[in-house]
C-alpha cells in the first residue's frame, strides 16, 4: 500500500473490509471500529497507521487508481491511430469498473467529492497525463476540435463514464457495461473530434 507497508494478507483483509463496507453503507455511517473487526485487526493498529477513516479509504483508492493507470498503459501500447487510443482509454476504465463494481460504487456513489477533492490523492496526475497526451496529440494533429481545452475532454469523458456506471447499477447490472463502449465512445467521439 502506498502509505504502509503491510503484509499481503493483512492488506488484502483490510482492503476486503473497506470494500464491503463503503460500497454498502452511507460513507458516513461506516466506523473505523467496524472495518478493523470485520478485518481482523486491532483498532489501535489501524488507527496508527491511518488517523481517520478518509485517510484509510483514499489511500485504497490511490492503490485502485494506479492499477487502472497501469492497466491503460500497458493497453495503450502500440497503439498509433488518435481515435483508437481514445477508444481503448474509454474501454479500459468501463471493463475496470464493471470488474470491479464496489471499487466504482465507493468512488463514484459512496465518497463525499468535497472531501476528496481536498485531498493529496485526488489530482491522479499520472492517470491524468495518459489522456492529456493522447488529446493534445490529436489536436495537434488536428483530429480534435482545437479550440476546447483538453481539461474539458476529460470532464466530459469522466461524465459519461460515471454516469453510466451508476444507471448501470440501478439498472441492476441487467447489461455489460463494457459492452456499451461502441455507442458510449461514438456519443464522445461526435462531441470531441474536429471535421475534416
Amino acid at each position: 500500500m502506498n502509505s504502509v507497508n503491510m503484509k499481503s494478507d493483512v492488506y488484502l483483509r483490510l482492503e476486503q473490509a473497506v470494500l464491503e463496507n463503503f460500497s454498502t453503507s452511507d460513507f458516513h455511517k461506516v466506523s473505523m471500529r467496524a472495518i478493523a473487526k470485520q478485518a481482523g485487526i486491532s483498532f489501535a493498529t489501524i488507527y496508527g497507521q491511518y488517523e481517520c477513516k478518509e485517510r484509510l479509504l483514499f489511500d485504497f483508492i490511490d492503490d485502485w487508481l494506479a492499477d487502472l493507470t497501469e492497466r491503460m498503459t500497458d493497453h495503450l501500447q502500440g497503439i498509433a491511430d488518435l481515435k483508437e487510443k481514445l477508444r481503448k482509454v474509454f474501454w479500459v476504465q468501463l471493463d475496470f469498473w464493471e470488474r470491479n463494481p464496489a471499487k466504482a460504487k465507493i468512488l463514484f456513489m459512496t465518497l463525499p467529492r468535497k472531501t476528496w477533492l481536498e485531498d493529496k490523492t485526488f489530482p491522479q496526475e499520472k492517470m491524468i497525463d495518459i489522456f492529456l497526451d493522447v488529446l493534445r496529440q490529436g489536436q495537434e494533429e488536428g483530429g480534435l476540435k482545437s479550440e476546447v481545452r483538453t481539461s474539458m475532454f476529460v470532464d466530459v469523458m469522466y461524465g459519461i463514464i460515471m454516469h453510466s456506471f451508476c444507471m448501470w447499477v440501478y439498472r441492476q447490472q441487467e447489461y455489460s457495461l463494457a459492452g456499451q463502449i461502441d455507442t458510449l465512445f461514438e456519443i464522445f467521439w461526435d462531441g470531441v473530434s474536429s471535421p475534416r
